[in-house]
């Protein structure tokens, strides 16, 4: 029953997605025919990707899959994602000690992103990419997504859409353990820990 419930709010999640680009740009027309054929999907290999990194080097995901799964979180500062931020911030904490890599890239310029990194002691792998081509590579619009990557390439699972009560980081957690075979960590009851000490 708690696997349904789940679905059903993942669900509601995709359909309702935190922020999204708006598609096409003023002056665009829709080109007549099929639309690109959809090569980012779970069971695919994940595409080539290569980002500069927030110390200057080249982030290579194809490097970073030869050693361990890797979770590529395309993000922003909106108050959504946010608010989702201690979730997976918890859940890379839960599993980097186990080979778990967790990327986050930023739509947001270089100043601002340094200065909220900053502020939330993020501790992860991260890049920013305010023009989006991260966005066009993975074949998404919708903001937040992640991409859940095995050991070698194969993407496992993609959840999009933002949850700041950290749903979408507690089934992400559920399959990273899969992934590498332990424990699974409960980030949701981690944060909420957290948040009572802290007050």
């Amino acid at each position: 029953m708690r696997n349904f419930v789940n679905a059903m709010l993942l669900a509601a999640i995709v359909a309702f997605p935190c922020a999204a680009d708006g598609g096409e740009k003023k002056g665009q027309k829709k080109v007549a025919g099929k639309p690109p054929a959809k090569t980012v999907d779970i069971g695919k290999q994940a595409p080539a990707f290569k980002i500069k990194g927030s110390d200057g080097k080249v982030i290579d995901l194809a490097q970073l899959t030869k050693k361990g799964p890797v979770l590529v979180r395309l993000t922003c500062g909106c108050a959504g994602c946010d608010k989702e931020l201690a979730y997976f911030q918890t859940l890379h904490d839960a599993y980097k000690g186990k080979g778990l890599v967790s990327l986050a890239i930023f739509r947001e310029p270089d100043a601002k992103v340094e200065k909220y990194v900053k502020s939330k002691k993020l501790k992860m792998l991260y890049a920013n990419d305010p023009k989006g081509a991260s966005w066009k590579i993975f074949q998404t619009k919708t903001m937040p997504t992640n991409f859940l990557i095995e050991k070698g390439g194969r993407i496992k699972a993609i959840a999009a859409g933002c949850d700041p009560s950290g749903l979408v980081a507690e089934i992400l957690s559920k399959k990273v353990s899969d992934l590498l075979q332990t424990k699974t960590a409960d980030v949701r009851k981690t944060v909420l820990k957290k948040k009572k000490q802290n007050k």
